[in-house]
């Protein structure tokens, strides 16, 4: 499925990311906590690295994509926490 780079960090806390830095992957998981204001975040420690930091200042961006979920519910689209662009009503 395809990725959207999201910049609103301070949503993503429980959600797993891809985090990149010059168009090249740098590591994926779950965020495990984000500055409010999107400045920072940290990823959740996993089986191949411990906790980590990426500040927004330093070139870092988080791409997220679509998931499946159990239950009822098929699949959340995490495209619908894209922000909405400017000058669109946000109404369908």
């Amino acid at each position: 499925m395809e990725t959207y780079r999201f910049r609103d960090w301070s949503r993503l806390i429980g959600i797993p990311v891809e985090v990149r830095k010059d168009f090249e992957h740098v590591r994926s998981g779950v965020v495990d906590d984000a500055m409010e204001d999107s400045s920072a975040l940290w990823l959740a420690a996993d089986a191949s690295a411990g906790r980590a930091l990426f500040a927004a200042a330093e070139g870092y961006e988080v791409w997220i994509r679509p998931r499946e979920l159990e239950g009822r519910l098929c699949y959340k689209m995490a495209a619908a926490l894209r922000p909405i662009p400017a000058g669109a009503t946000g109404r369908a």
